[in-house]
């Protein structure tokens, strides 16, 4: 669930937050122009600059961009320079930037006030069409939605929740997702393939993060070990629905309904993180495509979640997350339940005016152009790096897609993923900046389109590509 930030979410030590050495990038040549001055102005008042730790460049070198509107495809910097934005606000920009009926939307909130503490009709409103959406092959998994501000406290609220609901403690998750910078999630992996964890951040207690325990993805016997060492204590599996932190790693066919049967079978718990895939990829996330019917009927691989963590899209751009799922374990939560979840913002009324327009606006028309571009971009950026001889794969999970360096064989997990050629992303990434391309700025994270992308941007993105596959191809190990 990216916030804009690379896996883990700390970066303060010579590293990117995928642990990946950054002190061997070479960063672009200084600029003294307004991002330059705004970046220096920045890190005397701000920890690194930024508040977000992927904005800061390390993982490419050079100063940051720094942003002051943005419109359909495009932002612009606070030099006035524009680009096509491949990033859309790490995700929540599936119509576009400032889509009309969303900014109206959300400046007729605004005018009849910013916060109330108490509850509106228009949540109710959004968990419904929440409730609603969701929904493949004649199964809604979500039963009762509680909405929070952030995709750290969706997931953090459901991994507390599973705990209170199964009375356990310990957690399964995958090296390479990311849920959320909460303690329990900043765990790396033991030195076993069923071996509590570590923390993976200065700041987590060891035994909090020894609660977690970290497996490579894809790797349904390493669950199985985990489960025959501490079936009776593990509360729940937490995986992303189709991880996309790790850059994207599709699940193997299969791997999300048998994490289903596994977690079941011993008593636990499964939840499926979509706050990057929820209603990006299809208008009932990821889960919806893998649930929906054959055209013969059949679904291949059915699985139902216990609880599901959304994010970006159901907030329009706004911060507003939300967690769903069974109504049993769902009315755990206080008031009703002992397990406490509160947030003076939480449901917020701007937010949830901006959540509501974005989603009526998402139709089937809107999935269509986003899987469209996306198809269109990541075979001309493959087709670039061919032609200059990068070797590369291309993975995708529904319009989400990135790149991998040095084979064409696609990761099947965190292994394969930091294996790759990764010192090609920053001249790459350098070469498109300059012509005006907006990329993401780690080799580590997921791109993404809008239903904007018209062919003009396109056409853009298209033109810049020989120049950068071509720096990608020239690039040296440090």
């Amino acid at each position: 669930m990216t916030s804009e930030i690379d896996l883990g979410g700390t970066d303060t030590s010579g590293t990117d937050a995928s642990g990946t050495t950054t002190a061997g990038v070479s960063p672009a040549a200084p600029e003294q122009g307004a991002n330059a001055r705004e970046f220096a102005r920045a890190q005397r008042s701000i920890p690194g600059g930024v508040n977000s730790p992927v904005r800061a460049f390390r993982s490419v070198g050079g100063t940051p961009r720094f942003m002051v509107s943005a419109q359909g495809p495009y932002i612009t910097d606070s030099e006035g320079r524009e680009y096509v934005d491949l990033v859309c606000s790490w995700g929540p920009a599936v119509l576009g930037h400032a889509h009309p009926e969303v900014v109206k939307a959300v400046q007729d909130a605004a005018a009849r006030g910013l916060s109330f503490g108490a509850t509106t009709p228009p949540e109710t409103d959004l968990a419904e069409l929440v409730r609603a959406r969701v929904t493949a092959g004649g199964v809604a998994p979500i039963e009762k939605l509680r909405l929070v501000s952030t995709g750290t406290e969706a997931t953090m609220t459901a991994i507390r929740l599973a705990r209170g609901f199964t009375g356990r403690d310990v957690l399964i998750k995958f090296a390479g997702h990311y849920h959320g910078h909460s303690d329990p999630l900043l765990a790396e992996a033991g030195s076993g393939l069923a071996t509590l964890a570590l923390p993976a951040s200065a700041g987590v207690p060891a035994a909090t993060a020894a609660l977690t325990i970290v497996l490579p993805y894809n790797d349904l016997d390493a669950v199985r070990t985990a489960f025959e060492e501490f079936g009776q204590q593990i509360a729940a599996i937490i995986v992303e629905a189709a991880p996309a932190n790790m850059g994207v790693v599709p699940p193997a066919p299969g791997f999300n309904a048998a994490l289903a049967g596994l977690a079941h079978d011993h008593g636990a718990l499964l939840i499926v993180d979509e706050v990057l895939t929820g209603f990006r990829v299809g208008s009932a996330g990821w889960w919806g495509l893998e649930n929906a019917p054959a055209p013969d009927g059949v679904v291949v691989h059915p699985y139902t979640p216990d609880l599901v963590t959304f994010g970006k899209v159901v907030g329009g751009g706004m911060p507003l997350a939300a967690l769903g799922g069974r109504a049993d374990v769902m009315d755990h939560l206080a008031p009703l339940g002992p397990v406490y979840q509160a947030g003076t913002l939480s449901g917020n009324p701007i937010a949830v005016a901006a959540g509501l327009s974005t989603l009526r606006l998402a139709d089937a028309a809107v999935y269509e152009k986003l899987d469209a571009a996306s198809l269109i971009i990541s075979d001309a950026v493959s087709a670039a790096f061919t032609e200059a001889g990068v070797a590369h794969s291309l993975q995708r999970a529904g319009s989400l897609f990135s790149f991998t360096f040095g084979s064409d064989v696609a990761p099947r997990d965190y292994a394969d993923v930091q294996r790759q050629e990764a010192f090609r992303y920053a001249p790459f990434f350098h070469s498109m900046l300059d012509a005006g391309v907006s990329l993401p700025p780690s080799v580590y994270e997921a791109w993404f389109v809008s239903a904007a992308h018209d062919d003009t941007a396109i056409g853009r993105i298209v033109d810049a590509l020989p120049a950068a596959a071509r720096a990608a191809a020239a690039a040296t190990p440090a």
